[in-house]
């Protein structure tokens, strides 16, 4: 695996987080997304008993403020869309200064936005404690479909490669005069895109026949026995449940 990928996202450490078995930890992220998302969205308190609780796991794990904080970023084309709804959504409507905006407009911005970031910050702090191997190995041990474990292993395998050719053919342009300034120079990056995705092609057929004739029969060689005890279980799935006994006491407050 390209030691770049790990180096981007995961954040070697030795904080219980990090220690968890990558099955406990995935587990546990699906689950507690699942019980945000079901969380009613007028209770703001609810949301920020998560955020919180994001916030200290992230301490906890060693991982820098302004890090977790820069890696939310990946949502702001989502946010741009967001910002949009009270100003489209139909409906009643409330004045806001010298603005009219939808109420279910509104609502409907707030329940995207709180519900999308607290889903990133998740997917941030398990990226951040977990390396890509584990991660592909926590979804073998959560019998995840083989042939879904095995292309997300093969893309983070050659993803590398395929950004290494990406630099050549770069390079191979600007030593022949090619200065990617120009709108009507898109044209040469445009069959460059065409030419890399030949090659991967033709790569990822030599590299299928190659292992063909080592024996593959559909499903990579097991990472051997990996098999999470009890504790690390119980650990792991404190987040969704003590998340789920506040999404509880929102839909009973709200009935």
């Amino acid at each position: 695996m390209g030691a770049g990928h790990a180096a981007a996202l995961h954040r070697p450490g030795a904080t219980p987080v990090h220690r968890l078995a990558p099955q406990c930890k995935l587990a546990a992220a699906i689950l507690f997304i699942l019980v945000v998302v079901a969380t009613p969205r007028e209770h703001f308190w609810a949301y920020a008993v998560y955020a919180v609780v994001l916030l200290g796991l992230s301490r906890s794990a060693a991982i820098p403020l302004p890090v977790f904080l820069r890696r939310l970023t990946i949502e702001v084309p989502f946010v741009a869309f967001v910002v949009l709804l009270p100003f489209l959504a139909r409906g009643e409507e409330v004045e806001v200064g010298f603005l009219s905006l939808s109420v279910d407009g509104l609502w409907a911005a707030w329940n995207i936005l709180v519900k999308g970031t607290l889903g990133v910050a998740t997917s941030v702090l398990l990226t951040a404690t977990t390396s890509l191997t584990d991660l592909i190995r926590g979804m073998e041990r959560l019998h995840a479909p083989c042939a879904f474990t095995s292309i997300t292993s093969f893309m983070v395998r050659y993803a590398e490669v395929i950004r290494a050719e990406m630099r050549r053919m770069k390079v191979a342009r600007q030593s022949r005069g090619h200065d990617p300034r120009w709108f009507w120079q898109a044209r040469a990056v445009a069959q460059g895109a065409g030419a890399l995705f030949i090659r991967s092609y033709e790569r990822g057929e030599r590299v299928h026949l190659a292992m063909l004739s080592r024996g593959y029969a559909g499903a990579l060689p097991g990472h051997g026995a990996n098999v999470a005890a009890p504790r690390e279980w119980a650990t792991a799935l404190a987040l969704p449940l003590g998340a789920l006994l506040v999404a509880a006491t929102a839909w009973v407050l709200g009935s």
